[in-house]
């Protein structure tokens, strides 16, 4: 029996998410101006320090983590797939704006703050591409290696360069390569203290999701979320209205969308 993977599991079972002030010292973000950090490999995943998750923005007033990133069943995904199988523009566009947004989580040290540890830095799209491209170059390679990687030199900017009212980050690996510390015992506390992505946010029920779903939906109950998205185009008022264009007995509101969740062999989109 491999006793690791046993208290592996046993945490995982155990996880819940992490109170707002302890999320608050297990994130980073990047501030105005030029840092440098260091991509640490991943406890979780030795041949992959990147972690991909999905949420939900603006559905209720939370953000919500996609069921999917566990293997389990998501209402709200369920619904747009729904949507998709009908030729109603509306619940196509609809679709659309309920699919779920990737958010990408890798462990950093943070160069002149390695006392503060391992931190979780979250990013979208833009940045995991450019460190994807990174990694294919044959002549910068593994940037992780603790031995022979390399710092990650950022440059941010601020809404007043963007035009938004967001900052933006733009990432290049440093020329030369060096360990990520002199001190072995340093290291192997990095490599060992860790935040797992996937257990610090909280997990909603499917009844949940589905419950904060269907609020949004109806127009004399949608509540308007903050959202913070740092990577979405400015778009139209949701249109609240949608159909399902197919023949069926008169039914309640509440059982027409409950039905909807009721066929449980159905083949999820992703």
């Amino acid at each position: 029996m491999d006793l690791n993977e046993i208290k592996n599991r046993l945490n995982n079972l155990q996880a819940k998410s992490a109170p707002r002030g302890e999320q608050k010292n297990l994130f980073w973000k990047p501030s105005v101006g030029k840092q440098t950090v260091r991509v640490v490999p991943s406890k979780f995943n030795k041949s992959n320090p990147f972690t991909e998750m999905f949420f939900y923005y603006g559905i209720g007033n939370r953000v919500m983590v996609s069921p999917l990133n566990f293997g389990e069943k998501d209402p709200i995904a369920e619904f747009a797939k729904q949507l998709r199988q009908t030729s109603d523009k509306d619940n196509w566009r609809l679709a659309k704006k309920l699919d779920a947004k990737m958010r990408v989580f890798a462990p950093v040290i943070v160069r002149g703050e390695e006392s503060e540890g391992v931190k979780l830095w979250q990013f979208g799209k833009e940045i995991y591409e450019a460190f994807l491209q990174m990694a294919a170059d044959e002549e910068i390679g593994d940037f992780t290696d603790v031995a022979s990687g390399r710092d990650i030199k950022l440059n941010t900017v601020g809404p007043e360069s963007t035009g938004t009212p967001y900052n933006r980050t733009t990432i290049g690996p440093s020329m030369k390569t060096s360990p990520l510390s002199d001190d072995a015992d340093q290291v192997e506390a990095w490599l060992e203290t860790q935040a797992d992505p996937k257990s610090v946010f909280k997990k909603y029920t499917f009844d949940e999701m589905k419950d904060a779903l269907q609020s949004w939906l109806a127009p004399d109950e949608a509540e308007e979320g903050d959202i913070i998205d740092d990577e979405k185009e400015p778009e139209a008022p949701v249109q609240q209205n949608y159909s399902l264009k197919t023949p069926e007995p008169k039914k309640s509101t509440a059982d027409k969308f409950d039905s909807l969740f009721e066929d449980e062999s159905d083949d999820l989109p992703f």
